[in-house]
């Protein structure tokens, strides 16, 4: 065998005992994007039946595919790339795993040490390329032809227990391979054998420092108060639990959709959903003043619960910080309970927590049922956007997933999804909150299941190419085109006359015939009754289609309007309160 020959075996026997490793210690998906730096490791991994490898050309949309698989199926999954600025095209999904707690395991190529920072192509710094945004970062160096096979074995489960704990979040390996990078011709490969076959390694459970449970279990007893439940990627027993603390402490329960305890079998008695609209002032709810607050999650998505919060900054405000975090934007918390949720929750049902005055929860729970009973009617409106969520919904059958992207699809599902016994699993970007990514994510989620994805067209079009991993995947993708940023409308600078040109930016693009170039179903949906059809035929047909619905902005913010201020005059016909 001649040098050249005999170093890409070398290359290709190092990449197998790291692949095998990482099989070894449970990975089971990978992310590949083609190129030449990263060979040695793309053939082990294809040539690895028990870790199924994705193939997708846009390193951007294939670390949100990534991200998406990783948070659909709660466990670590890999990016594979080649060198330069392939892997750079990874941050925005990286800054995103980080602040979502995502476990995600970046396998960078890269070229050795002696042409980095000396101009070779496709050559960058990567081992500072992601900075803090890591929660660990190895370069093991290229290999040498005495590597140690248990090292990288070690290695790998290192790498992958790092993923997860203490702190989920992503991880680089950072591999530099000299050329040759493989052997001349076909060659059978197998695994490289040696070494212990499994290192088991626990996810430890952050418990809390139970002194400061049990005070302020004390704290919140008999008095009145709100459990606030913001998304989290929170465990199966965590919807009973956290609802059997509410009825326990007789309070109501504000819950947002990406926490999923809006729809389940669990009991709902107590959870409120339509605060959006009985929150706002002239309503008397929007006055009232909790004795403490309880928030779980992630901080609120709707403005409406958030100056809610701030406005109640004097109130005993207890965070639960599963992960350790501090999730304090607005700088009022009194207490910080760091550990795992499910055991703060059961050592307060353990003590003997006494109910608040009913008439606080019945005043939140009268306010509910006057605006959902408002919401039923605003539904039968055929052209009212807020009418749109729940017709979605009710089409899915028990178990679907449902992918809410950033910007006014996420707020419209806070403000319209209502809630249920039917099961459905919510997803979606609220680590960073950004519009990128978010197709590619949906895509990743429907690698595990089926998966219904609800996103603005300016979200679209920023991640118009993920279509290209649509097929084979069972995926409805809804596009609320508003033409542009309708969130803005919303916001000060509608009035500006840069509005349009800076913030509003319409586009001009055809959706569906944007999908059709990718192979993929699309129907343009002029009417709910049509939008309510087309989804049941996509839902019965199954694979991807997309569904465009127009929307008349100007009508739709008129009508966002209309509904809250009829929605604050239900909810003035609260009986008065202590």
């Amino acid at each position: 065998m001649t040098q050249p020959q005999a170093h890409g075996l070398l290359n290709l026997r190092y990449a197998q005992a790291l692949v095998d490793g990482l099989r070894a210690a449970g990975l089971r998906d990978l992310v590949l994007s083609p190129g030449s730096r990263s060979s040695p490791l793309a053939l082990a991994f294809l040539r690895q039946p028990a870790i199924s490898s994705h193939v997708l050309v846009d390193e951007r949309s294939a670390a949100f595919l990534a991200l998406g698989i990783a948070k659909a199926a709660r466990r670590p999954v890999a990016l594979l790339a080649t060198s330069g600025s392939a892997v750079a095209n990874w941050l925005p999904a990286v800054v995103e795993a980080d602040l979502a707690a995502v476990p995600l395991l970046l396998l960078s190529a890269d070229r050795p040490p002696e042409l980095v920072g000396w101009g070779a192509s496709q050559t960058i710094d990567q081992q500072r390329l992601f900075g803090a945004h890591l929660r660990a970062c190895h370069a093991p160096g290229p290999p040498a032809p005495d590597f140690a096979v248990d090292y990288l074995r070690s290695l790998a489960r290192r790498v992958l227990g790092e993923c997860c704990s203490p702190l989920p979040g992503p991880v680089q390996l950072n591999l530099a391979f000299r050329e040759p990078l493989l052997p001349a011709g076909a060659l059978a490969t197998g695994d490289v054998t040696g070494g212990p076959a499994v290192l088991a390694v626990g996810r430890p459970r952050l418990l809390p420092d139970r002194q400061l449970v049990a005070d302020s279990g004390a704290a919140i007893s008999g008095r009145p108060g709100v459990i606030v439940c913001g998304g989290d990627d929170n465990p199966p027993a965590f919807a009973a639990a956290v609802c059997a603390l509410a009825r326990q402490l007789d309070c109501p329960l504000l819950a947002e959709p990406l926490s999923n305890l809006r729809f389940g079998g669990h009991d709902r008695s107590r959870i409120c959903v339509h605060y959006d609209a009985f929150l706002r002032p002239p309503s008397p709810l929007a006055a009232r003043r909790p004795e403490w607050l309880l928030r779980c999650g992630s901080f609120p998505v709707t403005r409406t619960l958030q100056e809610w919060l701030r406005a109640n900054r004097d109130a005993r405000q207890i965070v639960l910080a599963a992960d350790g975090r501090w999730r304090d934007p607005l700088h009022c918390a009194a207490v910080l309970i760091q550990g795992d949720p499910l055991a703060v929750l059961d050592d307060w049902q353990a003590m003997p927590l006494r109910a608040a005055a009913p008439d606080w929860r019945g005043a939140f729970l009268h306010a509910e049922r006057q605006v959902a009973a408002l919401a039923a009617a605003w539904r039968s409106r055929d052209d009212f956007e807020g009418a749109l969520i729940p017709a979605l919904l009710d089409e899915l059958p028990a178990g679907h997933r449902v992918f809410c992207g950033n910007s006014l699809p996420i707020r419209d599902l806070d403000a319209f999804s209502g809630g249920g016994e039917k099961v459905l699993q919510f997803f979606g970007n609220r680590g960073v909150s950004g519009i990128d990514g978010n197709l590619s994510t949906a895509l990743g989620v429907a690698s595990t299941g089926p998966c219904v994805a609800l996103l603005g067209d300016l979200t679209l079009q920023h991640d118009l190419a993920a279509l290209a991993a649509a097929g084979g995947r069972d995926i409805v993708v809804v596009v609320i085109n508003n033409g542009g940023g309708g969130i803005f409308e919303y916001l000060p600078m509608a009035t500006l006359p840069e509005f349009e040109r800076a913030w509003l930016t319409p586009q001009k693009l055809d959706f569906v015939a944007a999908a059709a170039a990718f192979g993929v179903a699309g129907e343009r949906c002029a009417s709910l009754g049509g939008f309510a059809c087309a989804l049941r035929r996509a839902l019965q047909r199954g694979g991807p289609t997309l569904l465009e619905v127009p929307i008349d902005r100007r009508r739709s913010v008129a009508q966002h309007r209309a509904f809250w201020q009829e929605a604050a005059a239900v909810a003035g016909g609260l009986p008065a309160m202590p």
